[in-house]
């Protein structure tokens, strides 16, 4: 064998012992200051904010009386000369108030301050839903990151073994095909790399969307924890999602909010009153005041006040079914994230404790066995690809669990051990 050879070995077999850890990238941006990035910047979410002050501003409208209206004028006034001397004639000042028929106004704040309290809550779940996509886009990416440093770690190994084919074709111990296949298995791994490079521009550039940044703002690489323990069971999750998810919450408040839209609408039917003070100056008489008290007359009930309680009472029905809905719906994200990150952890375990540390040793086998020409060499590729094949999957299992947790913190409004 030549030095180049036995050189061209060494590097391998340096490469082979290197962990995947000591070759990712240096951690830049933490996933916390992601997350207070979008609490602070999101767009969206500060809309959702908003719009909640905006619905909380609407409860005291809705309770507050009619204005009063204040009346002046001049009656009576002849139209020859427009003298006072007419015992009718009166300069009038009149303030009229509508008096609501008790529990329209009460029901109607009722209303209005469950829908702003839906609304404070939705804003709530956005946040949550926020941070969740965060989280998930941001494991993706750490995991892109990771893989790309896996690939370049495979082209360089795949770059040896080409030197090492051709130094054996020089001495007449290996085949010209051994360098060709070489060849193509370095240019195919260059590929995915460029392939995956550009993904990554394409994921940052979603990072920064959500974190309110510009979409050309640089991210290099970030962390990428490993998975945690075993999430809670479905049923002690639906329990803390019952008891603290917004969105359950808010659909909650919304059928509060429509029992009293439907109680307010029962009383549409009763009339309102309406009192008046009236007040006449005569320049040439006494003067006079006035009191005159009216009722409003549903006389187009039929077509106004009864449709709206069947109205509401169809409302009522609707946010009832579409709360008993969200809380089944909760209840099957719950038990799909679960399993899907249990999946992820089980996996996981199992290619960095078994299946990885066997791959590993095949390829040291495959190398060993080429170098004295018992093997060829698509088996030492073939043995390398299948160690990078599972070194990468076991970055996407990583990012995949950070991914199930964050989701499952996002409906339960708690820590399951992926945010932290």
């Amino acid at each position: 064998m030549t030095r180049t050879m036995w050189g061209a070995f060494a590097a391998c077999a340096v490469a082979l012992a290197t962990p995947v850890a000591a070759q990712q990238p240096t951690d830049t941006l933490r996933l916390a200051e992601a997350l207070a990035l979008a609490r602070e910047a999101n767009p969206m979410l500060a809309a959702a904010r908003l719009g909640a002050d905006a619905a909380r501003a609407r409860a005291p409208q809705a309770g507050a009386w009619p204005d009063p209206q204040f009346v002046f004028g001049l009656m009576n006034r002849p139209l020859a000369g427009f003298g006072t001397d007419e015992p009718m004639t009166m300069n009038t000042i009149q303030l009229t108030q509508i008096l609501p028929w008790p529990g329209k106004l009460g029901f109607g704040e009722a209303r209005q301050q469950a829908l702003a309290d839906a609304a404070q809550l939705d804003a709530a779940e956005a946040e949550r839903q926020l941070l969740a996509r965060v989280a998930g886009v941001y494991a993706d990416l750490a995991a892109m990151d990771r893989s790309l440093a896996i690939m370049s770690r495979t082209r360089e190994l795949l770059r040896d073994f080409f030197r090492v084919s051709q130094a054996m074709y020089g001495v007449g111990e290996a085949v010209q095909q051994d360098v060709l296949q070489a060849q193509v298995a370095v240019a195919r791994m260059t590929e995915d790399l460029t392939v995956m490079e550009q993904e990554r521009v394409a994921m940052a550039a979603r990072l920064n969307a959500l974190l309110g940044r510009d979409a050309t703002v640089p991210i290099p690489g970030l962390e990428l924890r490993p998975p945690g323990v075993e999430l809670p069971s479905p049923d002690s999750l639906m329990v803390l999602a019952s008891a603290s998810r917004p969105a359950l919450q808010a659909a909650r408040e919304r059928v509060r909010a429509a029992e009293a839209g439907s109680r307010q609408a029962r009383r549409e039917l009763y009339p309102d009153v309406m009192v008046s003070v009236g007040y006449g100056q005569r320049p040439q008489f006494d003067d006079m005041v006035s009191l005159m008290v009216g009722v409003s007359i549903p006389l187009w009930a039929g077509s106004r006040q009864l449709p709206m309680r069947r109205e509401m009472d169809a409302m009522r029905a609707t946010e009832d079914a579409m709360a008993r809905d969200l809380t089944n719906e909760t209840f099957a994200m719950l038990t799909e994230l679960r399993a899907d990150a249990e999946r992820a952890r089980a996996l996981a375990d199992l290619y960095a404790t078994a299946i990885l540390p066997q791959a590993r040793a095949a390829v040291d086998a495959a190398l060993s066995a080429y170098r004295v020409g018992s093997a060829d060499y698509m088996t030492l590729v073939d043995s390398e690809m299948t160690v990078n094949r599972y070194e990468i999957e076991l970055v996407r299992l990583a990012a995949r669990w950070q991914r199930a947790a964050a989701q499952v913190a996002a409906l339960v409004a708690g820590d399951t051990g992926g945010d932290r």
